[in-house]
């Protein structure tokens, strides 16, 4: 759990398929956020998968959003690409933007982008309807069911 009244940053970026995306659209449905580049070969694969699965056990899709950690290399064509092998594609946007449109997202969220010499952090979190952040997951210690818990929990609300 997150400390109460922390708001999920808002935005205006785009997604893989050149669609405007922004937290306000989203407000009234929790949505599932991460953050992962196209290239990743490691931790990004398996933070999709846990979201797939945990799709896939609730029975419907809420929004999920994946905020790119690479904005040199994270590509609307790379992105649908990722999203592609994972099995992912229209069921999580990727959040693509430049280093300047996305460091105060990163900052919001507490995030470590993908440096030369370190691996961003690998991690997911659910926002709340009313826009606020609730709950974050570290990859390594969080399963489909885990997240499924929470978005039932935070639908009901």
């Amino acid at each position: 759990r997150l400390p109460p009244d922390v708001r999920a940053p808002d935005f205006s970026l785009s997604d893989q398929d050149g669609k405007p995306v922004s937290m306000r659209e989203l407000r009234g449905r929790p949505v599932i956020v991460t953050f992962l580049y196209t290239h990743c070969e490691e931790t990004c694969p398996g933070q999709a998968q846990q979201i797939k699965g945990a799709l896939n056990d609730l029975g419907e899709d809420v929004p999920a959003l994946a905020i790119s950690v690479e904005p040199p290399r994270d590509t609307p064509a790379s992105a649908r690409r990722f999203l592609a092998k994972q099995g992912m594609s229209g069921r999580i946007r990727f959040v693509l933007g430049s280093q300047e449109e996305l460091r105060p997202l990163w900052r919001a969220y507490a995030v470590q982008p993908q440096l030369s010499g370190a691996e961003h952090q690998a991690r997911l979190l659910i926002v709340d309807k009313r826009g606020f952040q609730r709950v974050s997951f570290p990859l390594d210690r969080t399963t489909p069911d885990d997240i499924t818990h929470d978005l039932r929990i935070l639908r009901a609300e």
